[in-house]
């Protein structure tokens, strides 16, 4: 476990430790490290998101945004917060906003690393 290269991944919980075994299984070394490389860019770090939560209260919506999730962010921005409420949430429910969003990214990682290795053959 402490040689994986998934630890070298700041605030990685337990649980999305053991989620990136299972989705890279099968993996050559060649493929996980192109994982690694556009998973680690793309990836938001649940303690940066309790940040970016806070800030939502003077920039409404950010941490919506961060995550892509366009739609809400602009509701968020508009309505500033949901009347803060909805920013309150986000700042209990940081860490699962921030999970969500990874195990897409996982998932599309993963999708532009087969695609890259189905066009060098």
């Amino acid at each position: 476990m402490y040689n994986s290269p998934f630890m070298m991944l700041p605030g990685i919980s337990p649980q999305e430790f053991s989620y990136l075994r299972s989705a890279t299984t099968g993996l050559n070394e060649r493929e996980l490290n192109g994982f690694l490389m556009i998973y680690q860019s793309k990836r938001r770090n649940p303690d940066d998101m309790l940040l970016y939560c806070v800030l939502g209260f003077f920039v409404p919506g950010l941490s919506r945004f961060l995550v892509n999730q366009i739609g809400m962010g602009i509701l968020y921005f508009f309505t500033y917060g949901l009347c803060a409420i909805g920013t309150i949430i986000d700042l209990v429910n940081h860490k699962r906003l921030a999970i969500e969003y990874n195990e897409r990214m996982v998932f599309e990682s993963l999708q532009l690393v087969k695609i890259g290795s189905s066009m060098q053959y």
